[in-house]
C-alpha cells in the first residue's frame, strides 16, 4: 500500500485526535499533549509522582496507561492505517473499480 499513520482519538470533551507518522511519535505525543497537561492539583501526591516517574523514564504507554486509569478518559489508538492518494484512486479508473465492487456483485 505505501505510506501509513499511527492515530489516536481521546475520548475527552471535546475529543482529541492526534495523528503520527508511526507508533513510536505517537506515544511520544500522547506523553508530551496530553499526559504532561495534566493539572497536577486534579491528581494525589503520589498520583502525581508516580505520572512524572513514568515520563521521565520514558516509558510512554505505562504514563498513558496510568492516566487513563487516573482520568477515566478513553483512548483509542489505532496503528497503521494506510494513507490513500490519488495515485491509489486515480479518477480515470474509479468508475471501473466501482463495478467490480461488492455493492455491484448481484
Amino acid at each position: 500500500m505505501g505510506a501509513s499513520v499511527a492515530y489516536a482519538v481521546v475520548h475527552d470533551d471535546p475529543p482529541r485526535v492526534f495523528v503520527a507518522d508511526d507508533i513510536a511519535v505517537l506515544q511520544r505525543v500522547l506523553a508530551l499533549e496530553v499526559v504532561a497537561r495534566t493539572d497536577p492539583m486534579s491528581l494525589k501526591t503520589d498520583e502525581r509522582d508516580e505520572l512524572r516517574e513514568a515520563l521521565f523514564e520514558e516509558r510512554w504507554a505505562d504514563s498513558l496507561s496510568r492516566w487513563i486509569n487516573l482520568t477515566d478518559i478513553a483512548v483509542d489508538v489505532y496503528t497503521h492505517l494506510p494513507v490513500y492518494t490519488d495515485h491509489h484512486l486515480p479518477p480515470d479508473l474509479l468508475g471501473a473499480q466501482l463495478q467490480f465492487s461488492r455493492l455491484f456483485r448481484d
